[in-house]
């Protein structure tokens, strides 16, 4: 196999990084980056498996995220994540830990509010790979649902917290504010649109960039969901990151 440059390596790693990053809850509400409150019921089981590959314009790069939700309760999940970097390097990234609950909710509004706290585990092994962080990071969101005529509307206020960007001199706190229409378009079928400002981490670029996705969801059976997205970071300054996301998910 030919060596890949340095640079190309340095370039693959961010990439990866981009990806990885919160790797417990890249899938939450697949596609979408916007999580709802929706949980599996106590006892339930929820397992989640896809594929993420990144464009940055000069550098690609592929991802298998895996999660794993249990429904505590039957308004608390706890669940656990981790993702398989594949291209173009290979290895195992960051755990992610977690939790989300949904300590309101409103029948006759349909409204409903959860907090989400998650963390990613250090890892020297996966850092002195490429494919994961040496040091731990923790954030949490509020998470708001609304069930409307044409489907749903979902908003995420996060925060996360990124001692790894400090190495290299980025900012370390990550803010993030998005909302998701999802309509409901025939049955077993979802389109949505996800819209969000985010932090931007790299200190040389405005401290604010944000994100545009599409995504679809065809639901055979409760049982099962499989889902496809595009995002495009915009207002990043000469960045060109776009991510193509697939996914499937299983109840039981």
């Amino acid at each position: 196999m030919q060596a890949i440059p340095c640079i190309s390596r340095l370039n693959a790693a961010l990439l990866v990084a981009g990806l990885a990053l919160a790797p417990a809850s890249a899938m939450a509400y697949h596609p979408l980056k916007t999580d709802d409150t929706g949980t599996q019921g106590q006892g339930g089981h929820q397992f989640e498996i896809g594929y993420d590959y990144g464009d940055d314009g000069t550098t690609t790069s592929g991802e298998i995220p895996l999660t794993y939700t249990y429904g505590a309760t039957d308004a608390i999940d706890v669940f656990v994540g981790v993702g398989r970097v594949v291209d173009p390097i290979d290895g195992w990234g960051n755990i992610g830990l977690g939790a989300k609950w949904r300590f309101y909710e409103d029948e006759a509004s349909k409204l409903s509010v959860a907090i989400k706290p998650e963390m990613t585990v250090g890892s020297s092994s996966a850092a002195n790979r490429g494919t994961g962080d040496k040091k731990s990071t923790w954030g949490t969101s509020l998470i708001v649902s609304k069930e409307t005529g044409f489907g749903e509307l979902q908003f995420n206020l996060g925060y996360e917290h990124d001692p790894n960007n400090g190495v290299t001199g980025d900012r370390e706190n990550l803010w993030r504010v998005s909302v998701a229409p999802v309509w409901a378009v025939a049955e077993g079928w979802k389109v949505a649109l996800d819209l969000g400002l985010q932090t931007n981490a790299d200190r040389t670029e405005k401290n604010r960039m944000g994100f545009i996705g599409a995504g679809v969801v065809y639901s055979p059976s409760e049982a099962m969901d499989v889902s496809f997205g595009v995002f495009r970071d915009v207002m990043d300054g000469a960045a060109e990151n776009t991510t193509a996301t697939f996914g499937l998910t299983f109840r039981f």
